[in-house]
């Protein structure tokens, strides 16, 4: 699949209408697309994600979750996104198209789809998306429409061109991606692991399991007794239920989330013109403050949720007696196992050499004596265990096996256990004291805001106050109702984990007493076999995704051999995910230890082994490309990444800083395509094509003063 051609239509800086083609060539898959700052490149690589997602490109990357931010939620930032001028002459629409070419998508033969999604300042409550098919709406479209509501576009380019979840491994900022070096809380590591299993493909091999699974349950219904179809019945609609609720909350989130975005940023202008009455601070200060404060919050709101995960351990610490118990019985159950094995053995062995020795005493020419007998039989057992099995103990005979756990989850409970004994009071204590160190950094810039507000107490400073700590008051509630409302769903999750489990001791139950008709039979062999699959799926996966980053490292980076290993860690829930290099001593790299152009190296490597593994075929597009490299490597990006990342490969360069002229004569040979974005007047800038292999030239040219 690649991007034919994109369109922009009065969309922000681009005044009418804006084609650019993007087809790449057989052996040349690199477009560039560049401009000075503000002219536009960052401008053009947001309209494509709005074009895609809408509403949801907030969720693609933490640029557009600002971008949105700042301009005080979606509605704001998407109503302000007509371009000036044509809004000054009278124009209300602007619109993004985009025009993918060889598409597969089963059971649709197709040339062309074209998604164009499109936006009415006046009669518009939400953007519009229409997609065609070789020029026709489609069929398989409206079938995907649910519920009444038009959002069967939208689940269309979800399920058939790009899922969301995976689209910030195919539109990225090159200097940003350095952020996935420095993952490490859980609940990074949670949505990152999500991403994982959807590039990586585990994910529509689990939802198969789970509807094959829907089906069997429908069998076990019509042979379970009366209590245990009751109580199936009733852990699926449960389930269902809890799953519907968790939807709904979400929805809840995202709607209160909206309106603090709003408020916040009415509170924000209001503590402007506060500022500007007081004379005492410029908008340069305020605004550099107001970052300060944006980061400081965003750094506590992290801190809080990873001091909540440790929470969690607490109560697991003050069972330690407990939960050491456990361990040492679980060692006792594995030796207990371990030694029956051995003991049937030595009991196998020995019958085999007396049944071998009673078979040489019919050829032997006189009687043994049976004390004689005995007493070498005897002697065989002791000395066969003696010298073969020396090391197995004798089995307690009131030995009793109370948790039965599999190897994984023995393994997980030793991680707790290690957790709580070497890291969890340091981890603890570090978290702590960074979040009152930034508690009380905040305290103190909103002091300084607040210090720089004006002290006159006339009527408009009075209503502007006011104002504001209404506006203040209400975000302090939502972020309360927020933060009520993830505790819920996370309770929610729980939930349904429990569930889970006693489902599938149920489904068990019922299996182990029940007749399989012959289709039944069939489905569970079927179950059974996608189970071993997945397993296996996952662990091939694993094993060439950590061969695949270290692959690409070592081509990457100009320290050869200077990681050795890379591990990927995935727990038994598959539910976190973490990626860990070794050097050639086998110790762990800490990533927070690397330089900037090595974790961007770590993050390109990163990138390119999940889209390797991931078998998607869609364009890579990369902002500031050639930030943090030294020259070694940069060199080695554009003749290894960029060149092989995708069969489709969009630049976003600043010529002379980000694309130096020698690093374009080592790119030149991949370029099929290249423009600047050239701002010709305040309020508009266009596409201008040049020559690939002229580029550095027609940017000199067109700014020659």
């Amino acid at each position: 699949m690649y991007i034919k051609e994109i369109e922009l239509n009065n969309f922000r800086i681009y005044k009418g209408v804006n084609k650019i083609n993007l087809s790449p060539e057989k052996d040349k898959n690199v477009i560039v697309v560049s401009g000075k700052n503000g002219f536009g490149k960052t401008t053009f690589l947001m309209s494509l994600v709005w074009c895609l997602y809408g509403k949801n490109m907030q969720n693609v990357d933490e640029l557009y979750q600002k971008e949105i931010g700042d301009k005080g939620g979606y509605g704001k930032y998407i109503g302000n996104s007509l371009n000036r001028l044509a809004k000054s002459e009278g124009d209300t629409k602007f619109s993004v198209s985009v025009t993918f070419r060889d598409v597969k998508i089963p059971e649709i033969t197709c040339n062309e789809i074209k998604i164009t999604r499109t936006y009415d300042i006046v009669t518009s409550a939400s953007d519009k998306v229409e997609v065609l098919v070789d020029g026709f709406q489609n069929e398989l479209i409206q079938d995907l429409t649910t519920d009444g509501k038009q959002d069967g576009e939208e689940i269309f380019i979800r399920d058939f061109i790009l899922p969301i979840e995976i689209a910030k491994f195919f539109f990225f900022d090159a200097e940003k991606i350095v952020s996935l070096a420095e993952i490490n809380s859980p609940e990074q590591r949670r949505l990152l692991s999500k991403a994982y299993t959807e590039v990586l493909g585990i994910k529509k091999y689990e939802d198969l399991k789970d509807q094959l699974e829907s089906i069997q349950d429908e069998y076990r219904k019509k042979s379970a007794k009366p209590h245990e179809k009751s109580e199936l019945s009733q852990i699926i609609a449960d389930i269902s239920k809890t799953q519907i609720d968790i939807e709904e909350i979400e929805k809840s989130i995202q709607k209160i989330n909206d309106e603090k975005l709003e408020k916040v940023n009415a509170s924000n202008d209001i503590q402007r013109k506060l500022i500007q009455e007081g004379n005492q601070m410029t908008l340069e200060q305020l605004n550099k403050l107001k970052e300060e404060e944006a980061v400081l919050n965003t750094k506590l709101t992290q801190l809080q949720d990873d001091l909540k995960e440790l929470f969690d351990l607490i109560p697991f610490g003050l069972a330690g007696e407990i939960l050491m118990n456990v361990s040492t019985q679980l060692i006792n159950e594995k030796n207990y196992r371990t030694n029956k094995f051995i003991q049937e053995d030595v009991g196998e062995k020995t019958n085999k050499i007396l049944d071998d020795i009673e078979q040489e005493k019919k050829t032997f020419p006189t009687v043994v004596p049976t004390e004689i007998r005995n007493f070498y039989e005897s002697q065989i057992s002791k000395l066969v265990k003696k010298y073969f099995f020396a090391d197995t103990p004798e089995l307690p005979s009131n030995f009793e096996a109370l948790h039965d756990f599999s190897d994984a989850e023995s393994n997980e409970l030793n991680g707790l256990i290690n957790n709580l004994k070497h890291t969890f009071k340091e981890v603890f204590t570090r978290l702590n004291d960074e979040y009152s160190r930034s508690k009380n950094q905040l305290d103190s810039i909103r002091r300084k805001i607040r210090d720089a507000e004006k002290d006159a107490e006339d009527e408009y400073i009075s209503s502007l106050r006011n104002e504001k700590e209404r506006l203040d008051l209400r975000i302090m509630s939502i972020e309360k109702d927020i933060y009520d409302y993830k505790e819920k769903t996370g309770g929610l999750k729980n939930d349904i984990k429990t569930l889970k489990q006693r489902q599938e001791e149920l489904r068990k139950k019922i299996d182990d007493s029940r007749k399989y008709s012959t289709k039944e039979e069939k489905a569970q062999e079927v179950i059974d076999r996608l189970k071993d699959f997945i397993k296996s799926f996952k662990e091939e996966k694993k094993k060439s995704l950590e061969a695949n980053v270290l692959s690409e490292l070592n081509i990457l980076m100009h320290k050869k051999g200077f990681i050795k290993k890379v591990k990927v860690d995935i727990n038994q829930s598959g539910d976190d995910v973490d990626i860990n290099l070794f050097n050639s001593r086998n110790e762990k790299i800490d990533k927070g230890s690397l330089s900037m152009g090595e974790r961007q190296m770590y993050a390109s490597a990163l990138l390119k082994a999940l889209v390797d593994e991931s078998d998607i075929e869609f364009p890579v597009f990369i902002d500031s490309p050639m930030q943090k490299f030294d020259r070694d490597h940069a060199e080695n990006v554009i003749n290894e990444f960029y060149p092989n990342v995708s069969k489709q490969v969009v630049l976003f360069p600043l010529i002379h800083k980000e694309l130096t002229e020698d690093e374009f004569k080592l790119l030149k040979s991949k370029i099929s395509k290249a423009y600047l974005i050239h701002n010709f007047s305040m309020d508009a800038s266009k596409f201008v094509e040049s020559v690939p292999d002229q580029l550095i030239k027609t940017y000199n040219e067109l700014y020659a003063d």
